[in-house]
């Protein structure tokens, strides 16, 4: 029986000081090519362009969101595992959907999301809706492996930055999703191929950009939450480790 996927003590280490982890080539085989034929042949045949708008805000193809393709991605490639890991001894509520993000190519003319964390002060929710979870998974399913290609773009560190900002500038309500320095950052680039994955804490402020390649930049994202995450999600927003029982311990004193 193969081992289960888990992160080695310097891993841990990383995702606390970064609030990102990066597995290169995870999702692979049958997997892989299943969920890509699967967004792809949405893409050629059910694409709406009248709905751009919408999908860059929700998802891409909301009518595969719990096709058993996109959720193997997650269920069956280690990602479940490595998820279960971060969390323990908390456990994860099941994952049942799959959201897609597709940055169309040649800079399509497409919203394009500014520095933000997922779920507070959303444009498309009223303003004390609060839709956030524990952790974010992005699998790699197509697209050009460079930096102006649609990629995701992130704020390693950053999830130190939104706790204190949350904890002391923020109220529910407010419509400014980070503080000024963090949205003025370029952020780093997830750049990758299929079958690559990042995970991300929650906390961690992320954009995505043009896409100026000829190829669709393809992302299938998971959100996984804390089996209470409910009852915590407000003060999760100032405590990072409130839901990572075990690596609470990691942080180094004074940094939140």
């Amino acid at each position: 029986m193969p081992r289960p996927e888990i992160w080695s003590a310097d891993e841990q280490r990383r995702f606390v000081d970064d609030g990102v982890l990066i597995r290169r080539g995870l999702v692979h085989g049958a997997v892989l090519s299943k969920a890509r034929a699967l967004v792809g042949g949405w893409l050629s045949e059910a694409y709406d362009p009248a709905r751009l708008t919408a999908y860059t805000e929700r998802t891409f193809a909301p009518e595969l969101e719990e096709h058993p393709d996109l959720l193997a991605l997650y269920q069956r490639s280690g990602l479940m595992e490595l998820a279960e890991d971060l969390l323990r001894p908390a456990r994860p509520a099941p994952v049942t959907r799959a959201q897609i993000q597709i940055r169309l190519p040649q800079g399509a003319e497409q919203p394009v999301k500014r520095m933000h964390v997922d779920g507070v002060s959303c444009p498309h929710l009223e303003p004390r809706d609060l839709r956030t979870f524990t952790l974010i998974i992005g699998v790699a399913l197509d697209g050009s492996a460079t930096a102006d290609a649609g990629a995701l773009h992130y704020v390693p560190g950053g999830h130190h930055r939104m706790a204190r900002y949350f904890a002391m500038d923020w109220v529910l309500g407010q419509p400014a999703q980070t503080p000024d320095d963090i949205d003025a950052q370029d952020g780093t680039a997830f750049t990758a191929e299929p079958g690559d994955v990042v995970m991300m804490h929650h906390l961690v402020p992320h954009r995505v950009g043009i896409n100026v390649s000829r190829t669709p930049r393809v992302m299938a994202y998971f959100r996984v939450h804390h089996a209470q995450h409910p009852d915590l999600a407000l003060r999760a927003l100032s405590d990072p480790w409130l839901e990572y029982p075990s690596l609470a311990g990691l942080a180094r004193p004074g940094i939140v």
